[in-house]
């Protein structure tokens, strides 16, 4: 993360962890690293869906996919910080962690977060990507034209 005050770009990249890391992985590293602020909901946790939407080759007319369950907190730490944690599946204990981390990454304790929360779910996430594309590109076949006579 960058020094200072965290922007909008910053969030986003934390906030995207968040959301895909699996649940009981971030409930463990939250847990296991960082003591748990007191917090006031804004928003007590809850499950609903969202629509997600595709496109066609990636830029084409956009489309309705299908629903996705997500659960959403809301929460407001003693500083004033808020946090907002959306993340993919029906685990509420999992959105309030997201929340939490999210209003903590706004404070002084962000870098602290960053080492133990952040940074393994990010580097595991990434060693994820990193193994379907291996598994993909073991099943890559490669084309080539030879010239022949008559062509050339």
């Amino acid at each position: 993360m960058a020094t200072g005050t965290p922007g909008p770009k910053d969030r986003q990249r934390w906030m995207s962890v968040l959301a895909k890391a699996p649940a009981d992985r971030l409930i463990t590293l939250f847990d296991g690293a960082v003591p748990r602020p007191t917090v006031s909901y804004l928003r007590h946790p809850e499950i609903g869906s969202v629509m997600v939407r595709g496109r066609m080759g990636g830029t084409g007319g956009a489309f309705n996919l299908g629903e996705m369950t997500v659960a959403r907190c809301s929460v407001m730490l003693a500083g004033g910080e808020t946090g907002h944690g959306y993340v993919q599946g029906r685990s509420k204990p999992a959105a309030e962690v997201a929340a939490i981390v999210d209003a903590l990454m706004q404070t002084s304790a962000a870098e602290a977060v960053e080492d133990a929360v952040i940074a393994p779910l990010a580097a595991e996430a990434e060693a994820g990507r990193a193994a379907r594309a291996g598994k993909a590109a073991a099943t890559k076949v490669d084309f080539f034209t030879l010239v022949r006579g008559e062509n050339a």
